[in-house]
């Protein structure tokens, strides 16, 4: 596997938990809407070995503590994606420099 690959799965995956927070955003800002029904992000592995967020409504209410647990957990993957990003850019810029010398 490439550094670009493994930069790009990253991103992809980065974008995912955004679409995620997203989603638990409008739950939350939504919460005392009569008749809005929860939004669920599915996260799904594609062929290229990355993920896709798919977002969709529910037939249940929101519940507070359910949305944050899922904030910590979208957060806790957003940040895991974001230092595998920062590895591989650190690998690329260390394997440039060897290049260069």
């Amino acid at each position: 596997m490439s550094i670009s690959t493994i930069a790009g799965t990253a991103l992809l995956g980065m974008r995912a938990q955004t679409t995620r927070i997203s989603a638990i955003a409008s739950n939350v800002a939504n919460r005392s809407t009569p008749g809005y029904n929860r939004l669920n992000t599915s996260l799904t592995s594609v062929a290229s070995g990355s993920v896709e967020a798919v977002v969709g409504p529910t037939d249940s209410d929101v519940d507070a503590a359910t949305e944050l647990t899922d904030l910590i957990e979208a957060e806790q993957s957003y940040n895991a994606n974001a230092m595998v990003f920062e590895t591989g850019a650190d690998i690329w810029e260390m394997l440039m420099s060897i290049k260069r010398d």
